[in-house]
C-alpha cells in the first residue's frame, strides 16, 4: 500500500506541476499532506513536517542571503566594468563578441537567477550582435549553455533541491563538483570560440563605426578588406531600449549608468568581498549559509549605511527571495512526509526487486544519464523531489551515498536550462527575437556534450561512483 501511495503521490505532484494546475509551493504542500493522511500519519504528520523544516532551515537561509548578496553586487555596479570591458575588447570581431557573451553570462550567473543573467546579457550585447550582423541565435546558445553550466552553484536551484530532497548539505554536493563545473565552462568557451570563428568566416571582416552611434546615427557596418561582409540591422530587437554609447563610443545598453544604487568608490571593496567569499566557500571552512549571512550583512552595511537604504535593497529582490525560500520550506513538507510515513523505504525496496542486481552498483551513473532527458521534460521540482529520493533510497542498498547520487543528478542541468518548461529560457529567446526551435537546433546537442563531460569528470575524480 505504501508503494502505491508513494508513486501516486509523486504522479499527482508531477501532474500538477507539469500541467501548471498548481504552483510548486501549493503542490509541495497539499499533495504530501493529503497522501500522508491517507497513509495513516494522522496527527503525527505535524511532527514529520516539523522535522523536514528543521532539516531544510539552513538551505532556506543560504538562498535568502545569497540572493541578497549577489543582487546587491549587481545593484552597486560590480559587473558594470566587466560589461564595458567586454564591449571595448569586442569591437568589430564576431569571435570576440561570442566569447565575451560566454564570459559575461558566466559571471552574471553567479547571482543564481537565470532571468537576471539573460536580461543583462541581451540588453548589453544584443544591439552589437544586430549591428555586426551576427546571428542572435548564437547569443541565446552561448548564454543558455553558460547559465545552464553555472546552474549547479548551491544557491542556483537544482543543487539546493537535490540537497533538500535528500536531507544533506548543499556544500557537500557542490564543492566536489567544482572541477566538473570548470570543465563544463571550458567546453562552453570552446563552443563559443568555434561559433565565433564560423560567424567571422560567414561575415568576413566587418568594421564597426562607433562614431555614428555616438552621434545618434545608429552605427553602421561597412565591408572590410578581407571579407565580403554585409550590413547589420540597426536597432535593438526585443530589448525594449534604444541603447547608447559609453565614453569610448561603443554601444552600451541595459545596465543604467545613472542608477541611484551605483557605488563606484566601493568597486574594489565589493570585488574583494566577492572574491574572498568565493574562495572561502570553495575551501569549505564555514557552512555556506553562514558565509552568505556574513557577506550579505557586510555588503549591506558598507554599500547602504542608512537603515532605509538597506530595507530598500532587500525589497528590490524580495520577489526572488520569497518564491525560492517558500519553495524550499514547502519541499520540507514533501520530504518530511516521504520519510516519516516510510514511503521512500517501501518504494526503494520495490525498485530494488525490479532493477537487475547487476545494474544496482551503477545507479549513480544511471541517475546522471537519466537527469539529462528527465530534467528537460519535467521541472526540477518534479525530478528532485519526486524521482531522486526513490532512486537514492534504492542506491543506498548498494552502498552508494545520497550525496553521490545528488552530485550525479545535477550534471543534467546544462540540458535542463534549455527546456521550454524553464521560464528564463523563454525570456531569453523572446528578448533576442529568436524562435525556440532555432535555439534548440543549435543548443541541445552541445548541452548534452557539456552534461556528459561533467558526469565523466565526476566519475574520473571519484565524486560519482562507477560500479
Amino acid at each position: 500500500m505504501l508503494v502505491i501511495l508513494g508513486f501516486l503521490m509523486v504522479a499527482a505532484f508531477m501532474f500538477l506541476i507539469l500541467t501548471k494546475r498548481a504552483t510548486p509551493v501549493v503542490a509541495l504542500t497539499l499533495v504530501p499532506v493529503i497522501f500522508g493522511l491517507l497513509a495513516g500519519a494522522g496527527l503525527g504528520i505535524g511532527d514529520m513536517i516539523t522535522d523536514g523544516i528543521k532539516s531544510l532551515a539552513p538551505t532556506a537561509a543560504l538562498l535568502f542571503f545569497a540572493i541578497i548578496f549577489f543582487g546587491i553586487m549587481i545593484d552597486v555596479g560590480l559587473f558594470d566594468p566587466l560589461v564595458r570591458g567586454i564591449l571595448r575588447v569586442v569591437r568589430n570581431d564576431p569571435m570576440k563578441l561570442v566569447v565575451g557573451t560566454a564570459i559575461l553570462a558566466m559571471v552574471v550567473s553567479l547571482d543564481g537567477d537565470g532571468s537576471t543573467t539573460f536580461i543583462i546579457v541581451t540588453s548589453a550585447l544584443l544591439p552589437l550582435y544586430l549591428k555586426l550582423g551576427v546571428s542572435p541565435v548564437i547569443l541565446t546558445v552561448i548564454a543558455g549553455l553558460a547559465n545552464g553550466t553555472m546552474n549547479i552553484i548551491p544557491w542556483g536551484g537544482p543543487t539546493v533541491r537535490a540537497a533538500s530532497a535528500l536531507g544533506i548539505s548543499p556544500s557537500d554536493v557542490f564543492v566536489p563538483m567544482v572541477p566538473s563545473m570548470i570543465v563544463g565552462l571550458i567546453i562552453v568557451l570552446l563552443f563559443a570560440v568555434h561559433l565565433g570563428i564560423m560567424e567571422r568566416r560567414r561575415l568576413g571582416k566587418l568594421i564597426y563605426e562607433p562614431e555614428l552611434v555616438a552621434s545618434g546615427g545608429g552605427g553602421s557596418i561597412r565591408k572590410g578588406s578581407s571579407g565580403t561582409g554585409k550590413p547589420g540591422t540597426g536597432g535593438s530587437k526585443g530589448t525594449g531600449g534604444t541603447g547608447g554609447a559609453d565614453e569610448s563610443g561603443q554601444f552600451f545598453d541595459g545596465l543604467d549608468p545613472d542608477r541611484d544604487t551605483l557605488r563606484p568608490k566601493l568597486l574594489w571593496f565589493n570585488a574583494a568581498l566577492t572574491v574572498v567569499l568565493l574562495v572561502v566557500l570553495v575551501m569549505d571552512i564555514l557552512p555556506i549559509p553562514v558565509l552568505f549571512m556574513i557577506a550579505a550583512s557586510i555588503a549591506l552595511t558598507v554599500n547602504f549605511p542608512k537603515v532605509k537604504e538597506q530595507g530598500d535593497a532587500i525589497a528590490r529582490h524580495s520577489s526572488s527571495i520569497v518564491s525560492v525560500v517558500a519553495m524550499v520550506l514547502a519541499a520540507a513538507i514533501l520530504t518530511g512526509v516521504f520519510q516519516g510515513t516510510g514511503m521512500v523505504e517501501a518504494m526503494a525496496e520495490w525498485l530494488l526487486n525490479v532493477i537487475p542486481s547487476g545494474m544496482g552498483p551503477y545507479l549513480a551513473v544511471i541517475t546522471g544519464i537519466l537527469s539529462i532527458p528527465l530534467t528537460f521534460f519535467m521541472t526540477n521540482d518534479a525530478f528532485y523531489f519526486g524521482i531522486l529520493p526513490v532512486l537514492t533510497e534504492t542506491a543506498s542498498k548498494y552502498g552508494i551515498d545520497p550525496v553521490e547520487m545528488a552530485r550525479a543528478s545535477i550534471t543534467g542541468q546544462p540540458v535542463h536550462l534549455q527546456s521550454p518548461l524553464v521560464p528564463a529560457i523563454l525570456l531569453l529567446v523572446t528578448l533576442a527575437g529568436v524562435s525556440l526551435a532555432d535555439h534548440h537546433k543549435k543548443v541541445l546537442w552541445r548541452a548534452v556534450v557539456v552534461s556528459l563531460a561533467m558526469l565523466a569528470v565526476g566519475i574520473v575524480l571519484g565524486q560519482i561512483p562507477f560500479g
